[in-house]
């Protein structure tokens, strides 16, 4: 006799936000990285899915429709992640983001929505592209200033002395030499950027780390990993770097210019880099104190104060730095070993030795590539 058949129920992922666009109205499952153009209808029916249902009881809910049209509805909705099985495996970025309940919606719509964007990196579709814009709509004024107010001039700034001229000589670089970082200049990069200066102990809590580049609570999220090509005195290969020890550690042997060009999303006018420092952020240090979304803002701003610093000791030491946050996420958390959700990669910033007499405006292009349009899902069928 056979075994009397499982009953199936059916729940709405946690993960789906809905908004119009361009007069549709559209559901994504930010966790899993799907976008759906819909029918109203949808909105009755994950909203009758808010806790573990059958299908069947949808039927009970909504009899003006045809049951067989309501259960391709779900279907589809499973399909597209929407929906949640009772009978399957629980997706591993939905149970991981668990962790970030108190900054979702806000913060993890923004932060996993805008992942692993394909990125325009021809150079000549790059400046046609930003020449059409610019006959489109004029190019916003890059300074604001209050015509009819009383105003009071300044000093000039100062510019001798070595910090200033340090500033004054930062720039993004797209070309380098094929010369070798020496061993010290790696050690000052990272040690000044993302090294533990102190402890700072707090009776009854812990303690915390102080560094170079403020952070909020001291709490500091961002960790750095390494893509040696150039170093003297250390193997190529991914490291992370150990910022209490002010050591690296071997995480991947090997490395190479196609790897680079693939972690920041084909930009190939980086890849010949000698050094590529890739900033995570392991997101509970600071969600362990700041519980509002807002505070993800905090953990964005902390990446930008540690890459100018980075840069500013890189440029100090006679270098020459760069930043993306163009990156192939998902292929960097991966070769890291990282989840991406507990801890996952923001920023990148890198560094190569300067070809005699070369000028930091060769290879020049926009900052930052052109994202290609993504594929949407098909549309949702009418229900009934």
């Amino acid at each position: 006799m056979r075994g009397k058949k499982r009953l199936v129920f059916f729940r709405r992922s946690p993960f789906v936000v809905s908004y119009w666009q361009d007069g549709r109205l559209v559901f994504e499952n930010y966790a899993a990285g799907v976008r759906l153009n819909v029918e109203p209808i949808a909105c009755e029916l994950l909203n009758f899915f808010d806790r573990w249902r059958p299908a069947e009881a949808l039927s009970s809910h909504l009899n003006e429709f045809d049951p067989s049209s309501l259960r391709k509805a779900i279907d589809l909705l499973v399909r597209h992640s929407f929906l949640k099985r009772s009978d399957r495996k629980e997706d591993r970025n939905e149970r991981l983001l668990f962790s970030w309940k108190d900054w979702n919606p806000a913060a993890g719509f923004l932060h996993f929505s805008t992942r692993n964007v394909q990125y325009e990196t021809d150079l000549t579709m790059l400046t046609r592209d930003l020449r059409r814009i610019a006959r489109m709509e004029r190019m916003p004024s890059p300074a604001k200033r209050y015509a009819r107010v009383a105003h009071t001039r300044l000093p000039l700034p100062q510019t001798r002395g070595e910090f200033a001229e340090t500033l004054l000589r930062r720039h993004t670089w797209r070309r380098f030499s094929s010369e070798s970082l020496k061993l010290s200049a790696l050690g000052t990069l990272l040690g000044l950027t993302w090294g533990v200066r102190e402890w700072a102990p707090v009776p009854g809590v812990g303690r915390f780390a102080l560094k170079t580049s403020p952070s909020g609570g001291a709490l500091h999220p961002i960790e750095a990993y390494v893509l040696v090509r150039r170093v003297n005195g250390v193997a190529q290969g991914l490291y992370h770097y150990n910022s209490e020890h002010h050591q690296l550690e071997l995480l991947r042997p090997g490395a190479s210019d196609k790897q680079i060009k693939r972690y920041v999303a084909g930009q190939s006018w980086f890849s010949n880099a000698a050094v590529l420092c890739l900033m995570t952020a392991v997101f509970p240090r600071t969600q362990w104190k700041y519980r509002s979304p807002r505070a993800y803002r905090l953990v964005m701003i902390e990446a930008g104060h540690l890459c100018q610093t980075f840069c500013l000791v890189a440029t100090w030491l006679g270098l020459a730095p760069f930043c993306t946050m163009a990156l192939a996420e998902s292929e960097v958390e991966k070769d890291l070993g990282l989840d991406g959700v507990t801890e996952g990669v923001i920023y990148a910033a890198g560094a190569g030795c300067i070809q005699p007499g070369q000028d930091w405006r060769a290879g020049a292009v926009p900052e930052q590539p052109r994202q290609k349009k993504s594929r949407e899902a098909k549309d949702l069928p009418h229900a009934h």
